[in-house]
């Protein structure tokens, strides 16, 4: 019996030590994170797969060591704030994607630290103080397309281009910001700018329609709603035969080429931020991370049906 009690007892230390030592090995035995998303689209899932992979590799397994509580208020403003509110308060660190969505969580919780990623000017959401010190209980990474680089791609690309047209939702800030300046580049090179913009993705159809109607070429911000009807868009700049520069890659299927942000890098940025303060670093003490440098990428059957030879592009881009 006794040596019964003693292997007991053994056998309970040694699984105490291994507990021990796998807390050790992530920092916390248990973490609880709030993820909450925009939109449904291939760019912002690819921020959270990215994001959830940098928990992953550090060692948080979702049902093991890990909870995750997923909401995408699928662009809807409603949504949005009835998700952030069940959020509030319940983990141990959010996780916010894009501006609106990180805007509505921060309004919501103010005490658990939020790091954001796919917005492009925290200063203007008011998430942030600043960049290099954001204070607070906010930080996270940037997804700030270089504006005026995109520009010189897109001319380059299309140097027949005289009129070009901006498309994207008045609503979200990030995309007001980067169709401002794109305006300003496109002006400063001598080129006429037509701006069409929506609120809602009913009705994308009629009005990228008449845009497209109306200009040489388009540029497609970063935005929520284009995102979403890439498609759609795509069909309306083919049949009208509108070369189009996207700066999503997530757009590639829909323009002519996209000189973007990586969203899942951005997403794997976030992770380690978080990470960092899973570990007791203060929220406050950590930078909001820019993106890499993009990369331009071609449509190759978009070039085909615009009749554009491609290593004629290509030669023109370097």
């Amino acid at each position: 019996m006794k040596t019964i009690f003693r292997f007991a007892v053994v056998t309970l230390a040694l699984l105490g030590l291994t507990a021990c030592r796998q807390e050790a090995a992530t920092g916390k035995n248990h973490v609880k994170v709030g993820i909450i998303q925009y939109a449904e689209h291939p760019a912002l899932d690819a921020a959270q797969k990215g994001f959830i992979k940098a928990l992953n590799e550090a060692g948080y397994k979702e049902g093991q060591n890990l909870k995750l509580t997923r909401k995408n208020a699928q662009g809807e403003q409603a949504n949005l704030q009835t998700m952030v509110d069940q959020l509030a308060g319940t983990n141990d660190l959010n996780f916010a994607i894009a501006t609106p969505a990180a805007q509505a969580m921060v309004n919501a919780d103010q005490e658990t630290p939020t790091i954001f990623t796919a917005v492009t000017d925290p200063i203007s959401a008011g998430l942030v103080k600043s960049l290099a010190k954001p204070g607070g209980t906010v930080t996270g990474t940037l997804d700030a397309s270089d504006v005026s680089r995109q520009i010189e791609v897109l001319t380059k690309a299309i140097p027949q281009a005289k009129k070009v047209g901006i498309f994207y939702n008045s609503s979200e800030v990030n995309s007001q910001i980067q169709a401002k300046a794109a305006k300003k580049a496109l002006n400063r090179k001598g080129l006429d700018v037509v701006i069409k913009t929506v609120t809602s993705s009913n009705d994308v159809q009629q009005v990228m329609t008449s845009l497209a109607a109306q200009v040489d070429a388009v540029y497609l911000p970063t935005d929520n709603t284009v995102a979403s009807t890439a498609t759609t868009i795509g069909e309306i700049l083919k049949e009208a035969k509108v070369p189009a520069i996207g700066s999503d890659a997530a757009y590639l299927d829909a323009v002519l080429l996209t000189s973007g942000v990586d969203y899942q890098a951005i997403g794997h940025a976030a992770g380690e931020q978080a990470l960092k303060i899973l570990k007791g670093k203060k929220v406050s003490e950590l930078p909001v991370q820019k993106p890499q440098k993009p990369q331009v990428k071609i449509n190759e059957a978009m070039a085909k049906v615009l009749g554009i030879d491609t290593s004629t592009l290509k030669a023109a881009l370097n």
